[in-house]
């Protein structure tokens, strides 16, 4: 009898399998795969997801706990960013329009996946150290400490779209255009980008302070 339900249950599993390769991949915005997507960096392999997900917009239901952020989209996370005040501020509508049109820019001028430049670009643009200042004996010194791997990722994000907003203002460039480029140059390192050099400042104070 145990037998008889062992096969039958594995009968049940091999058919569901074979249902589940039948089904289309998930795609961001149904163009873009996470399937070879991968972080290069071991210390934010945790906190940068490509999970597969059809329209990058949770809800917040991540909020209320702690690092659950570090499970959602990346690509969500950047609209997430770009909703700060400036060109889409609080519209997430108008945020998921301006990454979007971001990732075909990126497409067309590069030939590679979008969500791969941006992880790229998130890598890069991470800062690793930082400066603190702490009191002894009355006297306050600026001391060199390492930054934890989420908050990398959130100061790379954060300086990823503030610094794309303000080269889109008194720019015939718009926002779009201007986030797709400062993307590209991230993901190639290039000392062009804004993040990039921004990353390059802190640690080199951070470097001053050791």
């Amino acid at each position: 009898m145990f037998k008889m339900m062992e096969t039958e249950n594995t009968q049940r599993w091999v058919r569901l399998s074979k249902d589940l390769k039948k089904l289309p991949e998930v795609k961001v915005f149904g163009k873009w795969s996470t399937a070879d997507i991968e972080v290069r960096d071991p210390g934010l392999k945790r906190y940068i997801s490509a999970r597969p997900i059809l329209l990058p917009h949770t809800s917040g239901r991540h909020e209320h706990a702690r690092f659950r952020k570090s499970t959602i989209n990346v690509v969500e996370r950047l609209i997430d960013d770009m909703m700060r005040p400036g060109v889409a501020g609080g519209n997430k509508a108008r945020a998921s329009s301006i990454v979007r049109n971001a990732m075909d820019i990126i497409a067309i001028r590069t030939g590679k996946n979008p969500i791969e430049i941006i992880v790229r670009a998130i890598e890069n643009a991470a800062p690793a150290e930082d400066v603190t200042r702490i009191a002894y004996g009355g006297i306050v010194y600026p001391i060199s400490v390492d930054i934890a791997p989420q908050r990398r990722v959130d100061i790379a994000l954060r300086h990823i779209t503030e610094l794309s907003r303000q080269a889109s203002h008194n720019n015939p460039r718009t926002v779009d255009e201007c986030l797709a480029e400062e993307l590209i140059l991230a993901a190639a390192r290039d000392p062009k980008s804004a993040s990039v050099r921004k990353r390059d400042e802190i640690e080199r104070i951070a470097l001053a302070s050791r």
